[in-house]
């Protein structure tokens, strides 16, 4: 008898952790990913910002899944799935080969969500992928350059250039921006003969009330405090209303406020995979608002079994609350969505998704962080700043994939707060128009 076939769409946190919990069981895995990486997303702000290089981040997927490998019943496809037919159980493949299977788990993750204004994402790039990261570090670079260049009489110009707009004060736009300032405030300083780069301003803006949302609201206070001291200007409560090449315009209590800025970055919303709309089209589930695949409490599809949606395309729920979009969750529900799978080929029951929340980091410069976890025995702890960014840096080398990578960016992280040199500043090509 042939062995159960499961395809596992992503090998993002979710999809990897589905692969090694099923690596070792008679079944026959097929993971597929349009790229040959797995990436920790965490820290792909600092591959964007020059903090670090591409491959401190990222491990070639068949490496990370090497001894997996040699059991003989998994196999690795760089492939794009471009459909899913539920009916058939099949995936369809970007050059029109079909994948069959018995059981299917989609990892596919989320991609950026400008709320309508997909005209934006031209002039205000997201970060997601390596692509993005390299996109971005070559605008943020080259934005000093195109200042160098500027005419003395070209004054309101070079500040277009050396002003930096961050939209969202989640994690990620925290942490940019933070960064941003350390950029120009301490690696660019005498590297520039015509301008001085600790001239650069930095605008945080967030449409909500404070930063850090998710977070206790006396460490948002922290954080906002925090960001200030560092240098950020931080602008709370303010809508976007239009985003072009020559900055962003802002919808403020107080009225309209313009921006002038040639680098925005995107950092405010995430829409699921566009493969939820293929799961929604063939189960007959409808998504939520920001495309997310409705699960029941065992991550399947309602009225599908052989389907599973893991990670951030999941719309799940775990003791009456949302499952959060974070790299914790996504491996929990791999992991969860494989025994399932598991539970199934034997005929016993599957068990109900349970989160486990241990807590929440952001950093927010050097020297900045906020740390919010859940002790047992002890409830909620919460500190901020230096002890924290220790903290948050030691958790983040502890999750990273393969020793070599946590010993490359302990040496680098090492290395830039000392000398606050930034290595990885090489763009390989100017930034696209």
């Amino acid at each position: 008898m042939p062995l159960p076939h499961v395809v596992i769409i992503g090998c993002g946190f979710g999809g990897l952790e589905a692969v090694r919990a099923l690596a070792r069981a008679d079944v026959e895995v097929t993971l597929i990913d349009r790229t040959n990486h797995h990436l920790f997303q965490p820290l792909l702000y600092q591959v964007a910002t020059a903090g670090l290089a591409a491959p401190a981040v990222s491990a070639p997927i068949r490496h990370v899944l090497r001894h997996e490998m040699q059991g003989g019943r998994l196999t690795v496809l760089q492939a794009t799935v471009t459909d899913i037919h539920v009916t058939g159980r099949s995936v369809q493949l970007d050059d029109g080969v079909s994948i069959g299977y018995d059981h299917l788990i989609v990892a596919a993750g989320s991609t950026h969500s400008y709320f309508g204004h997909d005209d934006w994402a031209a002039f205000a790039p997201g970060l997601k992928t390596l692509a993005d990261a390299f996109d971005m570090r070559a605008r943020v670079i080259g934005a000093f350059e195109r200042a160098e260049r500027c005419s003395d009489s070209a004054s309101a110009e070079r500040d277009a250039w050396m002003n930096f707009v961050v939209i969202g004060a989640g994690p990620t736009g925290v942490e940019l921006a933070g960064t941003l300032v350390e950029i120009a405030r301490h690696t660019l300083p005498d590297e520039f003969r015509h301008i001085d780069s600790r001239r650069a301003r930095v605008c945080l803006v967030e449409g909500s009330d404070r930063v850090l949302g998710a977070f206790d609201a006396r460490l948002s206070q922290s954080a906002r405090r925090q960001l200030e001291k560092l240098g950020v200007e931080v602008m709370t409560g303010c809508r976007v209303s239009a985003i072009d090449a020559g900055g962003a315009t802002l919808e403020t209590a107080a009225g309209t406020q313009r921006l002038q800025a040639r680098t925005v970055l995107w950092a405010a919303g995430v829409a699921a995979s566009p493969l939820g709309r293929a799961v929604a089209a063939g189960t007959g589930v409808a998504l939520d608002r920001s495309g997310r695949v409705p699960v029941a409490a065992d991550l399947s599809v309602a009225g599908h079994p052989e389907i599973s949606v893991v990670g951030d395309l999941a719309a799940a729920s775990s003791n009456g609350k949302p499952v959060p979009g974070v790299s914790p969750a996504a491996k929990q529900m791999g992991r969860c969505a494989a025994a399932n799978i598991l539970a199934r080929l034997q005929s016993a029951p599957t068990r109900e998704f349970r989160y486990a929340d241990y807590g929440s980091l952001a950093t927010l410069g050097r020297k900045a962080a906020v740390v919010q976890l859940e002790v047992p025995g002890l409830g909620q702890l919460r500190f901020g700043g230096y002890f924290a960014w220790l903290f948050w840096l030691f958790a983040h080398v502890y999750f990273l994939i393969g020793f070599r990578n946590r010993l490359i960016v302990l040496f680098d992280w090492g290395w830039s707060y000392f000398t606050f040199a930034r290595h990885a500043r090489v763009v390989a090509e100017p930034p696209s128009p």
